[in-house]
């Protein structure tokens, strides 16, 4: 059954710390019945005893063939979803090419995505078939970076296959709508003790995102900072950019 109109209910995965839990805050703000899920159950259960609106919560880990499952189960003890965000994943500045690092993030972000978006797409298409699914991909997507391979490479495939989703959904009349978040280096544990520049505060990339999500909007950059730096980079030949450093 398709979440009632009478209130807004959200999932929030990877809601253990940094964006994530800002997002799910910012929603149960708002008026929304908000789900949390991730790999940390006491953060999981702090959060919902600690934030009005934040009801329910699963230790899900999103490299478990088991994780559809579970977010199926929190969906029915909301009674429903209007919104799946998705915020879990993991990346390493990584010019050593440390290949458990690379494979890890591949998983996570690769595999593990496509897991769990592809869950929640099916869910909203086989109950009404309308439902918003909003996904942080990063601006790392735009081109490839030599600091961080993997992560770069799954963030461009992570925005790719959310452009296939909302392509799919008019082909197939439904109303899905997706969401590609795109924010700069954010100050989280994710990128602790890197040297990416211009690092954002988790709370005000949270507060762009929860506009733009409400908005409905289909792709949002974060900041203006990084929209002129994209920009930019889009421009740069291909033989140009593979000769530029960004690491020391």
């Amino acid at each position: 059954m398709y979440a009632d109109k009478a209130m807004k209910k959200a999932i929030v995965m990877g809601a253990t710390s940094g964006i994530g839990l800002e997002v799910a805050r910012l929603l149960a703000e708002r008026g929304y019945k908000v789900g949390v899920a991730g790999r940390r159950v006491e953060r999981l259960a702090e959060a919902v005893r600690k934030t009005d609106g934040i009801v329910a919560y699963r230790q899900i880990d999103v490299n478990d063939e088991a994780a559809p499952e579970q977010l199926n189960d929190l969906i029915a003890e909301l009674g429903g979803i209007h919104l799946y965000f998705h915020s879990s994943g993991i990346g390493w500045e990584n010019v050593g090419l440390d290949v458990e690092r690379e494979m890890k993030t591949v998983e996570t972000n690769g595999v593990g995505f496509t897991r769990m978006v592809t869950a929640a797409y099916r869910w909203f298409a086989d109950n009404n078939g309308r439902g918003h699914i909003a996904c942080i991909t990063s601006i790392a997507r735009t081109r490839g970076l030599g600091a961080a391979p993997a992560y770069s490479a799954t963030k461009r495939f992570q925005s790719h296959y959310l452009e296939c989703l909302a392509q799919q959904s008019r082909m197939r009349r439904l109303g899905i709508r997706i969401t590609d978040i795109r924010p700069g280096f954010v100050a989280t544990d994710l990128i602790a003790g890197s040297n990416f520049p211009l690092q954002l505060s988790a709370e005000r990339v949270a507060d762009i995102i929860v506009k733009a999500v409400l908005r409905g909007k289909e792709t949002v950059t974060i900041d203006w900072r990084y929209r002129l730096l994209v920009a930019a980079w889009a421009m740069i030949p291909r033989w140009l950019w593979t000769r530029l450093r960004f690491v020391k």
